[in-house]
């Protein structure tokens, strides 16, 4: 079937929102929002309020436009104040890989395809790594090429300094098992290997939905986290939590910046942001119901 549909005014795209029920006391805010806020972007936000089976997609109940920005405005401080957190986790990554191989293996430990478990795997993620030292302008990087011929690549600390946590987490995930590899895990406060990796790739996942300023309210994630079972510090009591929701992640990052900086806020802001959650949504988040009175968040 070939794509039919008009493009839309502003004026248009707010008398089509009331058309379908949505109910807009000034249409000149209407207007004004939708000129900087996309109509299919705040689509996503409107969505669970209509029957999406009628043709029409009329709104359910009584629904203010007003409502459904601020449902916007709340996601877009949820996802600066999660952005934030995972930059601190970020660097502390970054800071205990490079820290324990560097002691042990030396300074270009990250080129020794011996350390690495799957030598393929090895391949990509270093030709990933020099795509991005040559197109990195730090100085630190320059200053290597300018005054060192050997090793062909600067050392880990600078190397890995300019690594996405996408590409650390790739490369930690290959390394092999091992005593450095167990003494980042228990610097995080966990026993299991395997799920610090998968925090890792998890936490990775949704740092690029918050760099490109992806919706996290109302969103199925596609990488799903593990929680622990013999955490090592205080965690959620409440287990019973939707894996794919944006929740049990929050609860493994806060545990995480509990850990590298004990005097960090997140849970403070994070409980005062969502005391004002438009629209009662924090079950479309993954919260439990009684989750400010888990130990952990108070």
């Amino acid at each position: 079937m070939k794509y039919s549909k008009k493009p839309l005014s502003f004026s248009d795209q707010v008398a089509k929102l009331q058309s379908r029920g949505l109910i807009i006391q000034n249409v000149s805010f209407a207007e004004s929002t939708l000129s900087h806020i996309s109509y299919y972007r705040l689509r996503a936000y409107t969505y669970p309020f209509q029957d999406n089976n009628d043709p029409n997609h009329p709104f359910i109940g009584e629904v203010k436009f007003e409502e459904i920005v601020n449902l916007y405005n709340f996601d877009s401080l949820l996802r600066m104040l999660i952005f934030q957190a995972i930059e601190k986790i970020e660097i502390a990554v970054r800071t205990q890989v490079v820290y324990n191989w560097s002691l042990t293996k030396g300074s270009h430990w990250q080129s020794d395809p011996s350390l690495f478990r799957n030598n393929s795997l090895f391949k990509d993620h270093t030709d990933i790594l020099e795509e991005e030292i040559n197109r990195s302008n730090e100085v630190f990087i320059e200053h290597y090429y300018d005054k060192y011929t050997t090793p062909d690549t600067p050392p880990s600390w600078m190397s890995l300094e300019i690594c996405s946590l996408g590409l650390t987490s790739k490369l930690f995930s290959n390394l092999k098992k091992g005593p450095e590899k167990a003494a980042v895990t228990r610097y995080f406060g966990l026993n299991n290997i395997a799920l610090l990796e998968n925090w890792l790739y998890c936490f990775s996942h949704i740092r690029n939905i918050c760099a490109h300023h992806g919706r996290l309210w109302n969103r199925r994630i596609s990488a799903h986290i593990d929680l622990p079972t013999h955490p090592r510090n205080l965690f959620i009591s409440d287990h019973n939590v939707l894996p794919y929701k944006i929740y049990p992640a929050i609860c493994c990052i806060g545990y995480v910046l509990d850990i590298i900086d004990p005097e960090n806020k997140f849970k403070k802001e994070l409980i005062s942001l969502m005391n004002e959650c438009p629209l009662r949504q924090d079950r479309e988040l993954g919260f439990t119901l009684d989750w400010r009175n888990d130990p952990f968040w108070r």
